[in-house]
């Protein structure tokens, strides 16, 4: 089977690999991530332009298709960049939601103002308690009259501090972990009793604390029927953990790279490193495990392709595999390295910090096992 990409696919590549290459180097890096919002409001611009926002999105939503292994294209160069621009959190998570589950109108307002770099969008999902269970939700909606009035709390909010609206999902009905009851509000950030707190993540990236005291959401910002949001929701989640797992493999590819590089020149006892069979094996073990993640990673987009964009199963053994050739990997490139792996000046940590926290996004390694098994 040829599994070459296309020659859509291939200049999709090289216009993002350009770009790390001659506009994201490390050190360039560095200085967005010590910004005051944590990513190039210039570079994100610069993703609309080149059309890389549409990517995510079908053709009627203007994008350009909207398939997974276009998508998987983007950011496994993502990865390699270490590019910390909100792509995820905003265009593939937050997108994802509204071209599945918004109305036309509200497509129409809200796809094409973010494919133009024009809005931020987040996904609040997570609580304090929640864990990996898309269910267990406490935040509270309550009709009043034509307005919901929201309470609660949202953990780890991805983009949550430079978002001008959230998607929040909301219990409005039924017991704390049922399916049924959940629903998506549409959420302006300068709203009255919405509260949130930003922080630097250990990756480099940003998130939020959110709370929600009395905030008041007119009804026209539900977004679908009230109650059955939770099918939605998976779909994103399982998208953008596939774009995730993605990203992981492109990091992974240039972490092991770098790490071969560097034995060949490193000396011990007057000779390179490299050239220690021991360590030969350890690094034909990191070379095995990418060439396997990047397998399983086709196969997830490929079988997301021809569902519908609909595969749990797959998209949980990629994640799953993927986990766990990130923390062999991650963890080989830093002792192979020595103490310089965890200096602030040598990419290489920032590497493996990204890899360590790709392990517990969206479900951490032991729960897609675990929910891979299940199906």
């Amino acid at each position: 089977m040829d599994f070459s990409y296309s020659e859509e696919q291939q200049l999709l590549q090289n216009s993002v690999s350009k770009f790390i290459q001659q506009d994201y180097d490390f050190d360039r890096r560095c200085k967005i991530v010590n910004s005051d919002i944590g990513f190039s409001q210039e570079n994100w611009q610069l993703f609309a332009e080149l059309g890389w926002l549409m990517v995510p999105f079908k053709v009627e939503d203007g994008g350009l298709g909207g398939f997974a292994v276009d998508l998987m294209v983007v950011m496994e160069e993502f990865g390699r960049g270490l590019v910390v621009e909100p792509f995820l959190a905003c265009a593939v998570l937050s997108g994802g939601l509204i071209a599945d589950g918004a109305s036309e109108a509200q497509k129409r307002e809200l796809l094409g103002l973010l494919i133009e770099g024009q809005l931020q969008l987040a996904f609040a999902f997570a609580e304090p308690q929640s864990r990996y269970n898309l269910a267990d939700i406490t935040t509270t909606a309550v009709l009043d009259g034509d307005s919901y009035i929201l309470n609660g709390h949202k953990a780890v909010v991805l983009n949550g501090g430079a978002a001008d609206k959230l998607l929040v999902s909301v219990r409005t009905s039924g017991a704390q972990q049922d399916c049924d009851g959940i629903t998506l509000l549409l959420v302006d950030t300068n709203t009255a009793g919405l509260h949130r707190h930003e922080y630097a993540t250990v990756d480099g990236h940003r998130a939020a604390e959110i709370k929600f005291n009395n905030v008041k959401v007119p009804i026209a910002n539900r977004v679908g029927g009230e109650g059955t949001a939770l099918p939605v929701i998976g779909k994103a989640i399982d998208r953008a953990t596939l774009a995730l797992c993605a990203e992981a493999v492109g990091a992974m590819e240039k972490i092991y790279k770098k790490t071969v590089e560097y034995t060949k020149t490193r000396e011990q006892f007057g000779v390179a490193i490299g050239k220690f069979q021991a360590l030969q094996h350890r690094m034909v073990d990191m070379f095995t495990e990418y060439e396997q993640a990047r397998s399983v990673l086709l196969m997830a987009a490929l079988k997301m392709d021809a569902n519908k964009g609909v595969a749990p199963k797959a998209v949980s053994a990629a994640k799953s595999r993927i986990g766990k050739a990130a923390r062999l990997i991650g963890q080989e490139a830093i002792q192979l390295h020595g103490g310089i792996g965890v200096t602030e000046e040598l990419d290489v940590g920032h590497f493996f910090k990204r890899l360590t926290t790709v392990q517990y996004i969206f479900g951490s390694t032991d729960f897609h096992t675990l929910r891979f098994a299940g199906h």
